[in-house]
């Protein structure tokens, strides 16, 4: 579990070695999502929910990540610029992480018939079925949706560090 202080001074040092001074940290409120590389304000972000649950090397991979991406240029995507840059900084992950993400802050929870379950962020705009039970869409494995409330107490909750 990451402190977010010392995440802070991670990624200003990390943009102070590659980057120019155009270019600031910021944590955000991504539930999924763990990094982000905003060109237009020049700005990298982790999500505070993430960075508390995820190891210091997983953050600071994940900020290595973000980096390359600033340092290789909007047009670079997860291409093979980007790959070449971030291997020379050091970083060793995928494009996308598979790491756990703020379930807890998700408002949407799906049971299939069989009990499994799955959270989403945003409502459901149309029918979906179990992955755990069919490969493909299957009706007759289709989530039932329920709302639930999350409290300003939750979001606190994620944001603070575990043991």
């Amino acid at each position: 579990m990451s402190d977010l202080d010392r995440v802070r001074v991670w990624a200003d040092a990390l943009i102070r070695i590659h980057l120019d001074d155009s270019w600031s940290f910021a944590f955000d409120n991504a539930k999924r999502r763990a990094g982000l590389c905003n060109f237009t304000k020049r700005r990298i972000s982790l999500s505070r929910y993430l960075a508390a649950r995820f190891s210091d090397d997983d953050t600071h991979q994940t900020l290595l990540h973000e980096v390359a991406h600033a340092m290789s240029g909007p047009a670079a995507g997860h291409g093979p610029e980007w790959k070449r840059i971030a291997r020379e900084i050091g970083y060793v992950g995928g494009a996308t992480h598979s790491l756990e993400t703020a379930t807890e802050l998700a408002p949407w929870v799906g049971t299939c018939p069989n009990g499994h379950t799955v959270f989403r962020h945003r409502r459901p705009a149309r029918p979906s079925s179990c992955v755990k039970c069919a490969r493909s869409f299957d009706p007759r494995f289709t989530f039932s949706w329920r709302r639930r409330e999350i409290t300003r107490a939750d979001r606190l909750a994620a944001q603070t560090p575990r043991d």
